[in-house]
């Protein structure tokens, strides 16, 4: 399912310029929980989280996305999230912003992230929670939009208990943007939970 971001590059890009607020309020909101250590992110497109949040080393399927996250200063890695190109535990954490649900095997692309995670670091997954007015308005729309048309979205719970699958445990959660991205004036707040903002973040530890 990844394949759209290789031709739909410039419409990438325009939406973060676009949705200024709403990007930075993600920003903050996987800030919240981002850990110490070396960590890689998974799914790492042209960089827009890597670059703020000082992860040298991404992994990314789409050559002209990557191509521009080099070029912002990332180690880009082609590959995809079920066969990560990684050494077993060579990380203390590794993050997912909206990749998952461009995944074709999310349970495997879990188990590889927890592979690549050393014992005791974090996994941390940000997602558009399908139960959100923006999630429903993603998947009412789908069929419509560039990117979220084969996309599968995810309910906080669901993300949960695919983790809890794998092996991690010991959750924190986060959310932002309870707005609609087009209507912001400013950054939104971050606050614990999930149910209300449209973004939410949740951190796992590998046990």
């Amino acid at each position: 399912m990844w394949d759209v971001f290789e031709h739909f590059v410039n419409e990438y890009e325009e939406w973060f310029l676009k949705h200024k607020f709403a990007y930075l309020s993600e920003l903050k909101a996987v800030k919240a929980l981002l850990p110490e250590g070396r960590g890689v992110e998974i799914g790492v497109g042209t960089g827009r989280f890597a670059v703020p949040l000082k992860i040298k080393i991404g992994v990314e399927p789409s050559k002209r996305m990557g191509k521009i996250a080099r070029r912002r200063g990332i180690l880009v890695i082609e590959g995809t999230a079920e066969n990560l190109p990684l050494k077993d535990e060579s990380f203390d954490f590794a993050l997912m912003v909206t990749t998952i649900c461009f995944v074709d095997d999310p349970l495997r692309a879990l188990q590889e992230a927890k592979r690549v995670i050393r014992k005791g670091g974090h996994i941390i997954v940000g997602i558009v929670g399908r139960e959100s007015f923006l999630g429903r308005e993603y998947e009412e729309k789908k069929e419509k939009s560039l990117f979220y048309k084969r996309a599968r979205f995810f309910s906080t719970e669901e993300i949960v208990h695919l983790m809890k699958m794998v092996g991690f445990g010991d959750f924190k959660v986060v959310q932002t943007l309870f707005n609609h991205p087009s209507k912001l004036t400013d950054v939104e707040p971050v606050l614990k939970g999930y149910g209300e903002g449209a973004f939410v973040v949740i951190a796992g530890r590998k046990s």
